[in-house]
């Protein structure tokens, strides 16, 4: 189900140039807190774009971070390096949305490689 609204929220995956469109349609991509001379030095979230995609690629990196061998040893490296479990998710969503880009775009299957 989660991955059937996935492919309804992206839609065609044509109208997406590269994936950092993609990610910034999920509304994964940082957002950057300016004014005058203060510039943030954590990003969060932007949260534009489709909360709907967005929810969905939260539930499948969770459950990628504990079945995908590849992108759970990922998730346990942003752990290791400090990462809370938010931003290691969300990690973990940026690197799943680049792959569902390069499998719809390319129209090859998912493979899931030992690691």
């Amino acid at each position: 189900m989660t991955g059937a609204v996935i492919l309804g929220e992206i839609g065609d995956i044509n109208r997406f140039e590269g994936s950092n469109q993609l990610v910034a349609y999920a509304g994964i991509d940082p957002s950057v807190y300016e004014t005058g001379q203060f510039k943030a030095d954590q990003a969060h979230m932007s949260k534009r774009g489709s909360p709907y995609l967005r929810q969905a690629i939260w539930q499948a990196a969770t459950i990628a971070a504990i079945y995908d061998p590849e992108l759970k040893a990922y998730y346990q490296k942003k752990r290791k390096q400090g990462k809370t479990y938010g931003t290691a998710i969300g990690a973990v969503c940026r690197k799943l949305l680049v792959r569902i880009f390069i499998i719809l775009k390319e129209q090859r299957p998912y493979v899931i490689r030992d690691c």
